[in-house]
Formats: structure tokens, C-alpha cells, sequence
């Protein structure tokens, strides 16, 4: 498991931007130098997205979030949600926060807020019980009857296009202009950029590696492959560190707009223009593909060249980059790749 870090990029934020005082379940947090809800601050507000639009009337004081990581982009620009998802996956203490989210915490030295068991999907009453001004959802799997059951308590800032498929960028960028800090998710992303770029820059073996995510592997029937398309944010990840997509994972793609694909393991001869493969298992796993018939015959199992992610671990939970994750996993993530780019050579 990667040591635990400071999230560099949100603290140049917190440093140079905003104060904030922490936020209990009970009241909003307040913003020392924040505008006032008013027209010279760029309300109403008209936000398009999958389900149509949404308008705000003025700048919202109480932000909820649903769904996963919207709230780190809240927590980055320094204000604390009233109510936020808590972590079902890669939670590695079981308190409903992911590391990075529990350090942002502690440099807001702001309480946890109310966290929703999502379990078995959104808590609309616990939601409700937060008396939010805004439903922060740009990266979530919301259906219609979500949206119409959240707008019912409070406008919503629902994803652009497709469920599960908005970029981090983006990720900031609408849920920011939702929050009416449209200028300060800007300065946010071309904080990340830099990081990422500083980062890469260690690395010249990555550049051009073409790289897919096998998922949800099962050892014991690998009579299919399953991979993340060109649609899902960790997928598109690979582009940001340097390395490129494959022209069979690009293609494949472009059949669909879901965020996965299946194929026959028959098929796997697909894949031979891949130089890395990414997936969620352990050394058990790779020494099961590079022992199957088939998949062992993919250039990249064959050369060793894959990286095997703990699943359920903050690590792995990382690939999937989110505001605050990315800088807490990039060093970590970017040694794993240069190891498998290394043994592809």
C-alpha cells in the first residue's frame, strides 16, 4: 500500500484561495471573502446535462454530493459538503472515507460530514435530511427516476453525457461551475496538469506504450475478456501519463458508448498491438493468465508486462482518477507502469 501523502495540487488551492471553517452535518460551510448569492457573481446560472438543464438561482451555501468522488471537488476548492457518499470500495479502515479524502479533511479541520450509505443505492431521504442548495452528480450513474427523485430536494448537476464516463477534468469543471467557482475549478485542473506533467516527465520509458484495463477477470473462466473501453475514466487516464490506446481497444469502443467490453478469449489475438496490461487482481492472477493457453498468447502477458492492482485497496481504487486521488497514487501508479513498460521492451 502506498504511504499516505499530502495532496500537493488541492493544497496550493487552500493555500492561496480559500478559508473555510469546518462543517458540521447541521450547517453550511461558510467561505470568508465568498461572494454573495447575486447576479454579479453569474446568477441564475443555466447548466446543461444528460437530463436536460438545471438553473440556480444563486450561489449555493449548502452542497451535497452523491455518487462517487464528486465531493472532492468540493473538499479541493475548500469547501466542505453538508452530506457526501461514503467510500463502499477501496476503503481500507472502514470509516466511509478514502485516504485522500480523510487528509483533505484534516487540512480543512473539518469534521466528516453526513455520510450516505450507498449500498444499496441513494439514500434520498439522508439526502434530503442535509437540506442542500445543490446535488453535485457530474461523475455518478444516475437514471431518470434518480435525477427526477433528487431534483425534488434540491437542483441537480447531473453528468454531461454518459453514465460513469465523465472525464476528471470535466468531473471538475461542472460540478465547480455548480458551486459557482467556475474560476477556481480552472485553476484547479491547470494545477493537476502541472503535477501530472512533472510527474510523467520521470518517466520516458511510458511515452507511446499502448495500454489497456482488463476487468473483471475470473480465474476460473477466462473463456472471455472483459476490458474497459475508450469511454471509462481510467481508460482515458493512460493518455494523461503518457501512454496510448490501442488501436483494437479504439475500435472496439467506437461500437458503443458503455464504459466496458467483452470479447471471446478466442478473440484475444484482438490485443496484439497491446504493450501493458492494466487489471484489478494479484500475483495469483497474472501467474493465471500468463498459465492460460490463450490470454498467455497477448504480447504483453507473455513479456510479463502487467500491472496488477489490489482492488479493494486505496492503490487500486486510484486508477480511477478523481480530483484528490490523483495526486495521493501518481508516483505509486506511475513505478508500476515504468516497471511493465520496462519489461515490454
Amino acid at each position: 500500500m502506498p504511504a499516505r501523502r499530502t495532496t500537493s495540487a488541492s493544497a496550493v488551492l487552500l493555500a492561496t484561495a480559500l478559508v473555510v471553517s469546518a462543517c458540521s452535518a447541521g450547517a453550511a460551510p461558510a467561505v470568508e471573502g465568498a461572494a454573495a448569492p447575486a447576479e454579479a457573481a453569474g446568477f441564475p446560472l443555466t447548466i446543461e446535462h444528460a437530463f436536460g438543464s438545471t438553473t440556480l438561482q444563486g450561489r449555493p451555501e449548502r452542497v451535497a454530493t452523491v455518487n462517487w468522488a464528486n465531493h472532492e471537488v468540493p473538499l479541493a476548492l475548500g469547501v466542505v459538503p453538508v452530506g457526501m457518499a461514503a467510500a463502499n470500495f477501496g476503503d481500507d479502515d472502514g470509516d466511509g472515507l478514502l485516504p485522500w479524502v480523510e487528509e483533505r479533511l484534516a487540512e480543512l479541520d473539518a469534521e466528516t460530514p453526513v455520510l450516505f450509505d450507498e449500498t444499496d443505492g441513494i439514500d434520498f431521504e439522508a439526502v434530503s435530511d442535509t437540506d442542500p442548495d445543490v446535488i453535485l452528480a457530474a461523475y455518478s450513474g444516475l437514471t431518470q427516476e434518480d435525477y427526477d427523485t433528487l431534483s425534488e430536494i434540491a437542483p441537480v448537476v447531473a453528468y454531461p453525457e454518459a453514465a460513469w464516463s465523465t472525464p476528471w477534468r470535466e468531473v471538475i469543471e461542472v460540478n465547480a461551475r455548480g458551486m459557482g467557482m467556475a474560476e477556481e475549478g480552472e485553476e484547479l485542473v491547470a494545477s493537476i496538469e502541472g503535477e501530472i506533467a512533472d510527474a510523467v516527465a520521470r518517466y520516458p520509458q511510458l511515452e507511446g506504450r499502448s495500454t489497456m484495463f482488463l476487468t473483471h477477470v475470473d480465474p476460473a473462466d477466462l473463456s472471455e475478456v472483459s476490458f474497459y473501453t475508450t469511454h471509462d475514466t481510467r481508460t482515458a487516464f493512460f493518455e494523461d501519463l503518457g501512454l496510448a490506446t490501442p488501436a483494437s481497444v479504439a475500435e472496439a469502443s467506437a461500437a458503443n458508448d458503455q464504459f466496458s467490453g467483452t470479447i471471446s478469449a478466442e478473440q484475444v489475438d484482438t490485443f496484439a498491438d497491446v504493450d501493458i496490461v492494466v487489471t484489478y487482481g494479484d500475483e495469483e492472477l497474472v501467474a493465471t493468465l500468463e498459465g492460460d493457453p490463450l490470454l498467455s498468447q497477448m504480447p504483453a502477458v507473455a513479456a510479463g508486462a502487467v500491472v496488477s492492482l489490489p482492488g479493494t485497496s486505496p492503490l487500486g481504487t486510484a486508477a480511477n482518477p478523481t480530483p484528490l486521488a490523483i495526486s495521493w497514487v501518481l508516483d505509486d501508479y506511475l513505478a508500476l507502469l515504468a516497471q511493465a513498460a520496462d519489461a515490454s521492451s
